[in-house]
């Protein structure tokens, strides 16, 4: 009889990490998650064991026997704790880190509670979360700081314990995470970047979600073919409107200091990593082509094959932003296979030769099928009338200085808005912002006239503070109807005005601010006096 191991996922959300340690031929007898959608769809994909809607944090302090009749045994537990109070993206990484922390300290609990019983089974735990949770785990836990009985001090991190890249392990998408715990170090399937599979590999493998018309589809990951009628999720086309592409492509490309990204996808590297929330008008926007000036959407069955799951996997939300989540939150089920592999490997178990393919109910009425759904285009809608602003003037940045308006100083409780420009300087710690007197000094003689036409010309279009705020909050198809000024359409227009001068080569202008003489380039210059000019004129 072939000889296998026995795993537990906590936080299995829709089941990453348990698939690759099932494809390895080890047993996912019990996973437990508090998200139904999670839950429902790791018990589909996953049938032979038992997933249970539950509260990790709660299951984590039950009463010895209560915990260990819901807990099975087993060899091995594995588990990915919610990451976001850790992430870069929430509050730019300055998020609360307390609940976070209590999650990990909640998996290690239980990991403990099953490694230090009589008769303990347990061989091997993997944790897995963000980089950033690499600075919020300890070297090892005490049984008081689980808040357990005993004397014993669990250890936490081990040689094997860092920063691991999906991509080197065959995942055609970016992706770093933390993984820490009890495992042998396992092996990279690609060493070298140029190796890394691209973009295309799927995309073109999948084929394109309308028109294109497949017999077979040969999965982008696993070489196993299902006939294309069998693809879900994938068949429909999520096109996106013209607000969204437009400002994800101007955070993409002109967002302070980073650096610029591809608009749209470039399809000859690793997809960018799948993020949970399905927003198109941020700077992680994953957008594909979809004809002239237009994009779309990938499908959910395109960024499931990019996360690398199978293309028999399906996901069960009832809604293309529940199916995101489902996929963007999951361990990459090649990245989990390659530590189930090295556990596999050090205990001389025999490996499957082949995939094995899931089976689903004839009638699957749980699961809610995107193929040939008809996904209206997003309709722009007005912004709150307390909506912030702070932008700088368009692919305009010059020895590390950039000339932004915004409405950050204003009492947004009070409705007392106010507009103001500033010369901002660097990024980071070292980043410095200052709002000099705008001297007409500054100005070269040559340019006076026109520099003087263009400031009468918006200064009789940018209304005063409060109003203008109503044109930012206000949708761009309304102010473009109605020849509106808001803030964006003065900055994009400002900045169409300095290039008409033509100033390359001129001498910039030196300024005294907190009594630090500063070198404006003339752009710089410009731009800060005219915007600054046209303000004044508004307020009065």
């Amino acid at each position: 009889m072939k000889r296998t191991m026995r795993v537990i996922d906590l936080f299995c959300g829709a089941g990453g990490f348990s698939e690759g340690f099932r494809q390895v031929g080890f047993d996912v007898i019990w996973a437990v998650d508090n998200w139904q959608p999670a839950v429902l769809t790791h018990q589909r994909n996953h049938p032979e064991g038992v997933t249970h809607l539950g509260d990790v944090e709660k299951i984590a302090y039950l009463p010895d026997k209560e915990f260990n009749e819901l807990v099975q045994d087993s060899e091995i537990i594995i588990g990915s704790p919610p990451c976001v109070d850790f992430s870069n993206s929430n509050r730019s990484g300055k998020a609360d880190k307390s609940h976070g922390i209590q999650l990990i300290k909640s998996f290690l609990r239980i990991v403990a509670r099953k490694k230090y019983k009589k008769n303990s089974v347990l061989k091997y735990w993997i944790l897995e979360n963000v980089a950033n949770a690499k600075i919020h785990v300890k070297d090892s836990y005490t049984a008081q700081d689980l808040d357990l009985e005993g004397n014993f001090e669990l250890k936490v991190l081990f040689g094997s314990s860092h920063i691991y890249k999906a991509q080197y392990f065959g995942v055609p998408s970016k992706r770093v995470r933390f993984l820490c715990g009890e495992f042998p170090e396992p092996k990279k399937l690609i060493e070298h970047e140029e190796e890394f599979i691209p973009l295309k590999t799927v995309t073109g493998k999948l084929g394109y979600p309308k028109g294109d018309a497949k017999k077979t589809i040969t999965d982008p990951n696993y070489s196993f073919q299902i006939d294309a009628n069998e693809l879900t999720d994938h068949y429909y086309i999520q096109q996106l409107a013209t607000f969204e592409w437009k400002k994800a492509k101007r955070l993409k490309q002109d967002k302070g200091y980073m650096g610029k990204m591809a608009f749209p996808e470039n399809e000859d590297s690793p997809a960018r990593t799948i993020m949970a929330t399905m927003s198109f008008s941020a700077r992680e926007s994953m957008i594909f082509r979809y004809g002239k000036n237009t994009y779309r959407a990938p499908t959910i069955r395109e960024i499931a094959s990019l996360m690398s799951f199978p293309v028999d996997y399906r996901f069960y939300g009832n809604s293309i932003g529940l199916k995101y989540k489902l996929v963007g939150n999951a361990v990459p089920p090649k990245m989990s296979y390659a530590f189930a592999k090295a556990i596999a490997e050090k205990e001389n178990l025999e490996l499957p030769q082949n995939y094995k393919p899931r089976k689903f109910p004839e009638n699957d009425v749980e699961f809610y099928n995107l193929n040939e759904k008809n996904i209206p285009v997003k309709k722009e809608m007005p912004k709150n009338n307390k909506a912030k602003f702070k932008y700088h003037i368009p692919q305009l940045k010059e020895n590390t200085l950039r000339v932004e308006l915004t409405n950050r100083h204003s009492n947004f409780e009070k409705e007392n808005f106010i507009w103001q420009v500033e010369i901002h300087k660097s990024q980071g710690p070292k980043a410095d912002y200052f709002s000099p007197t705008a001297n007409p000094r500054w100005m070269p003689q040559e340019y006076v006239q026109q520099i003087k036409l263009f400031i009468d010309e918006y200064s009789k279009k940018v209304p005063e503070p409060k109003i203008f705020q109503e044109y930012h909050c206000q949708t761009d198809a309304h102010r473009k109807s109605n020849k509106l000024i808001g803030p964006m359409e003065l900055l994009i227009n400002t900045r169409s005005f300095i290039d008409s001068l033509h100033l390359n080569g001129r001498k910039g202008v030196t300024i005294t601010s907190s009594k630090k003489k500063i070198e404006l380039p003339i752009s710089i210059a410009i731009g800060y006096f005219v915007l600054s000019k046209i303000l004044e004129h508004a307020r009065r």
